[in-house]
């Protein structure tokens, strides 16, 4: 029997597939000192039908990249073409988070298939950064390094040009044979799935697997990597939009019942205790109410009578503010207080005047307050943001105040932070960063969305609360108070107030206030969060400005291993290092002395913004590779 053309046949259709196919480039994307190319790290190869083609991008919308043109200088597309495929006029902003199609001239370029754009480095980026940020995993760092002959020990500095090669390619004679004429490189985001990403497009998984040289049997794909997308037809702006959630399940096939007479049997004896039990709790509320009720009455009656001596004492302070927040705020009777707190009780007390209290069944935060607090109260009912702590309700008694509070179950976060905390609490890389994310979006609330602006002035580790979810969420407003002079700058007639330690310069020197007071806070408070270490045990004798310690980390040579041994510890060097560079640099232009060059909170938020899409890529390839390294006991 001749085996010679049968071994043809199967050769030339492994070497067919072979063709349509292009390696996924998975995690190999966080690993910038590789030099390795067993994979599409440096580009899609050029095995194309054509060494020119039409091709398509996505791209998600961030500021500033957001409108037609900033998109199209950024990835070297057409604007006209750009608005066309997604039906917006040339001038249009996109939503942020938008899924925009951008239409390129893909082409060989050596081995590589790809689209040369340029890109203006600027402060605190790093390749790893530029080619997940602004870029979105269409570009890797090992490709901009090998494009600009950068070499591994080399840094780059802001003002540099990069010329960008950007992830493109044709499709192969194979795929051409069966009906597709274009790929789509689709920037892969947390959720994704080969097959949600096909459906999207119209487009069969089988063959997106195929073309990714991925299996049904390994189908993983991560955060700003690109996956290729074969197409018949070019993308439509119609596909960009969220698709909705899948529809519910149907309802099971209900169990074939048995025969009637044991049926009914059945039925009697269950409606039978539930009569029963009904009727035994009837009774038993009954005697429990009226037990209850006397109980409370004996042990308020001591109250009653002063408090109502003290409704006609109150000051017309308390009337003038009850008129005011009564219509959002809940005004609790200092009664309704006490038996939330077993009357203020030691067991009750988180820490100082703030007591923890059970209120229709929820868990509340009690404070109690000397003074004046009108304009803490009247802040708190002006704002509504998630990472703000929320005022639900206040009361008034014997001269004072009670806040009450949403309740944040996991405490402040010095509790979470400091190295000797002595409860074994822990926090990760990527928990660090999206509590320092929720606080600057918190004091960019603050700052940018409140009218007028709003300065927190003691923002500190113990005035961050955490939720159930370890999600951070801003306290303590009592030192707030608006930014009303010029440029949101003025000078302080009242002695400094604060903690030492997080003040800036300017307001400890010449007791001024403006929104980048909270930027210098910050800085301090992220520099606490990576390192674990209280704010005082930060400075040295030789060292008393926290910009001279971190200078040590960015400028001499063994300046990465010393910020390991600065890191906290507890994280046992489990984060990228490249990130806590970044996050290092973003420290010290907080701390800038002059005001004017810190960075805004604007600007602090779309950085860790950026730098949690990074770490959460990073998390799951160092949990996938964990795993791994578990199961074959390696």
């Amino acid at each position: 029997m001749d085996y010679l053309p049968l071994i043809t046949v199967i050769s030339m259709a492994i070497f067919s597939v072979i063709q349509a196919q292009q390696p996924y480039v998975g995690t190999a994307i966080n690993n910038c000192s590789s030099s390795s190319t067993s994979n599409s790290i440096l580009g899609y190869e050029c095995n194309g039908q054509n060494r020119t083609c039409q091709a398509y991008l996505t791209f998600r919308s961030q500021t500033p990249y957001n409108s037609v043109s900033a998109i199209s200088a950024l990835l070297g597309s057409d604007p006209s073409q750009l608005s066309a495929i997604n039906s917006v006029s040339g001038n249009a902003i996109f939503a942020t988070n938008k899924l925009v199609i951008v239409p390129v001239k893909c082409s060989c370029s050596g081995q590589y298939y790809q689209i040369n754009t340029s890109y203006l480095v600027r402060q605190n980026d790093t390749l790893l950064l530029i080619a997940s940020v602004p870029f979105q995993g269409l570009s890797t760092c090992q490709s901009i390094r090998k494009q600009n002959n950068i070499d591994p020990s080399d840094d780059i500095y802001p003002g540099n040009k990069l010329t960008v090669p950007l992830r493109c390619a044709c499709v192969t004679k194979n795929q051409s044979e069966v009906g597709f004429r274009y790929l789509l490189s689709y920037t892969v985001a947390v959720g994704d799935f080969v097959a949600s990403v096909s459906t999207r497009f119209g487009a069969d998984t089988g063959r997106t697997l195929e073309a990714n040289n991925l299996s049904e049997e390994q189908p993983t794909i991560y955060p700003n990597s690109t996956l290729l997308v074969p197409l018949q037809n070019p993308p439509s702006s119609s596909q960009t939009i969220v698709p909705p959630p899948p529809p519910p399940p149907p309802p099971s096939t209900p169990i074939s019942p048995p025969d009637k007479k044991s049926n009914k049997t059945w039925v009697f004896v269950v409606v039978g205790i539930l009569v029963g039990t009904a009727f035994a709790s009837i009774i038993f509320c009954l005697l429990y109410r009226k037990s209850k009720k006397k109980k409370e009455s004996d042990s308020l009656e001591a109250f009653e009578k002063p408090e109502a001596k003290k409704l006609e004492e109150e000051p017309e302070e308390f009337s003038e503010m009850i008129s005011t927040v009564a219509q959002s705020l809940k005004v609790y009777k200092f009664k309704e207080l006490q038996v939330a707190t077993d009357n203020f009780s030691a067991s009750c007390c988180i820490k100082g005047s703030v007591y923890r209290g059970t209120i229709n069944g929820d868990w509340a935060a009690i404070k109690k307050i000397n003074g004046d607090v009108s304009k803490e109260i009247n802040l708190l009912n002006k704002v509504n943001h998630s990472n703000l702590i929320r005022l639900s309700g206040v009361s008034f008694n014997d001269g004072h105040w009670y806040l009450v509070f949403e309740f944040a179950v996991n405490g402040p976060l010095s509790d979470w932070i400091y190295s000797n905390n002595i409860d074994g609490k822990f926090l990760n890389w990527t928990q660090r960063i999206q509590i320092a994310l929720d606080v600057a979006t918190g004091l960019n609330y603050l700052h940018s969305f409140t009218t007028p602006a709003h300065v927190h002035k003691d923002l500190k580790s113990s005035n961050i609360l955490l939720d159930s979810d370890l999600r951070g969420k801003i306290a303590n407003l009592g030192l707030a108070r608006s930014a009303e002079g010029q440029d949101g700058e003025f000078s302080l007639t009242r002695h400094i107030v604060g903690t030492r330690g997080y003040m800036a310069p300017e307001y400890l020197e010449n007791g001024l206030v403006s929104t980048k007071l909270d930027v210098y806070t910050f800085g301090v408070l992220l520099l606490e969060i990576l390192t674990g270490k209280e704010v005082a045990a930060l400075y040295t004798e030789e060292n008393m400005n926290l910009s001279n310690v971190l200078s040590s980390f960015l400028s001499e040579e063994n300046g990465q291993e010393r910020l390991r041994n600065f890191i906290d510890p507890s994280m046992q060097g489990n984060y990228p290092l490249g990130l806590a560079v970044f996050l290092v640099r973003l420290i010290d232009s907080c701390l800038n002395k002059d005001p004017s060059y810190r960075p805004t909170m604007d600007d602090i938020v779309q950085s860790l913004s950026r730098t949690l899409n990074t770490s959460l890529t990073w998390e799951m390839s160092n949990n996938i590779s964990g795993y791994q390294s578990f199961s074959t006991g390696s």
